[in-house]
């Protein structure tokens, strides 16, 4: 009797495990990138933007800022090739940040973007950007990356400065495909 007690509680226990990594990895990442992008909190932005023709608000201008960092020990040099540019809301802005790969080894990177306050996160649309795709460099190799944006018109009027900010990751790992047509 004590066999059969003790086998069914280790059953129960091993499919509650069972049932809790399940749902950490396939039901938690949709439920927060949702919550997150219906919240603003985290300064989540979607991905590539269609743009409408609704016109440029020549009434009101949006500072945006521009920051760039490296993750952990990403050995690139990353920087936006402006700090700051001032827009009018519904203007399609290009602006460019460059990355060099120091390194004697081909390497690949991915950019994460946030935005900041996070209740600027839902207005603040890209077009184009460097961030939707892995950024591969060969050894001593740098590039000029794109980034083309519009501030939404309908961005409430407290917020008059935007910061968007970006962590570049190496993925060189993850990313063995890109890297072989760099060698």
């Amino acid at each position: 009797m004590a066999m059969t007690s003790t086998r069914r509680t280790l059953i129960k226990l091993s499919a509650g495990a069972v049932a809790m990594f399940l749902f950490a990895v396939f039901v938690m990442p949709p439920l927060y990138n949702a919550f997150c992008q219906i919240t603003g909190i985290g300064g989540k932005t979607g991905g590539p933007y269609v743009s409408e023709a609704a016109g440029i608000d020549e009434s009101r201008t949006v500072k945006v800022q521009f920051v760039a960092t490296n993750n952990g020990k990403m050995p690139w040099e990353f920087a936006p090739t402006v700090y700051e540019v001032e827009v009018h809301p519904g203007e399609p802005t290009p602006v460019r940040f460059h990355a060099r790969n120091p390194t004697d080894k081909a390497m690949v990177a991915q950019a994460i973007p946030s935005v900041s306050p996070g209740n600027a996160a839902q207005y603040f649309h890209k077009t184009e950007c460097f961030c939707f795709n892995r950024q591969p460099l060969g050894a001593g190799e740098d590039a000029k990356l794109p980034l083309v944006f519009i501030v939404d018109r309908d961005l409430p009027s407290a917020v008059n400065t935007i910061t968007l900010s970006y962590t570049l990751f190496d993925v060189t790992e993850r990313s063995r495909d890109l890297v072989a047509g760099l060698d």
